[in-house]
């Protein structure tokens, strides 16, 4: 919270969701007559389901109800995932530089990852995410589904994008892999639990990239604490008048 009221991280946490929400409120005000009568249309075509709708004006109307639901909640993961992406390419690494100075300057840069992975591993964790939650849209029709796989998912992706990008300029290759392994249960309830703010009007706006922030800072200090395990010292920051606020570039590692 402290990082979020900075004026120079506040900025990368609003645009991100506001470019989203324009996009997906268009996409919506356009979409909605086609996408609600091909869901109904598909039900009712489902055999004695179809039968029950057309026999009973009040089922008809429960079902049209749930229907619409479904689509108001089918946005929510698109609106969210959307706005990762442009967390997780623009908005975090701009983050990650600002609140690192600041909060996390003892920790020496290895670069175990770069911009390049970042995208690649953001594209690819993209895919599987809309390959499985298309796969799954049918049970979105059981009660109660339609509320849970979207947490699920979402904890599932913001743990493999932004877990990725908190780490890419602080740890090193073998870190970056085996921190992400170690901590991802940790990581998969960080990243469901941030994406809840979704749901809720006005935070939803900056729910992805709070959901950044809150991975850098957790990220940043599993690996402080790591290093601070298996010896290694921490990085002396410069007084600020000496070179802005930047950290020295080398680090003693203590040899056991």
């Amino acid at each position: 919270m402290r990082s979020f009221v900075r004026l120079d991280v506040f900025g990368h946490l609003i645009w991100p969701g506001i470019v989203s929400a324009l996009l997906w409120v268009t996409v919506a005000v356009f979409s909605w007559s086609i996408a609600v009568g091909s869901i109904m249309g598909y039900i009712e075509g489902l055999g004695w389901v179809g039968d029950r709708i057309g026999a009973s004006v009040w089922v008809a109307s429960i079902v049209l109800l749930l229907v619409k639901l479904l689509v108001v909640l089918a946005f929510v993961p698109l609106f969210y995932v959307t706005t990762a992406v442009l967390v997780a390419t623009i908005a975090l690494p701009l983050m990650l530089d600002r609140v690192a100075r600041r909060d996390y300057a003892d920790l020496e840069q290895r670069r175990g990852g770069s911009n390049t992975g970042s995208i690649g591993n953001t594209l690819a964790s993209l895919l599987w995410f809309v390959l499985v939650m298309t796969a799954s849209l049918p049970l979105w029709l059981i009660p109660g589904v339609a509320l849970v796989a979207p947490v699920l998912g979402m904890g599932w992706l913001n743990q493999r994008i932004f877990g990725y990008d908190a780490l890419m300029r602080h740890a090193d290759q073998d870190e970056l892999v085996r921190l992400r392994r170690e901590l991802r249960p940790q990581m998969l309830l960080l990243g469901g639990g941030t994406f809840l703010l979704a749901y809720v009007p006005v935070a939803n706006i900056i729910a992805p990239a709070f959901s950044g922030l809150s991975f850098v800072h957790f990220m940043l200090e599993a690996l402080r604490r790591e290093r601070h395990e298996h010896g290694v010292s921490m990085l002396d920051p410069e007084p600020d008048g000496a070179s802005g606020g930047k950290t020295a570039s080398t680090a003693m590692r203590i040899e056991s």
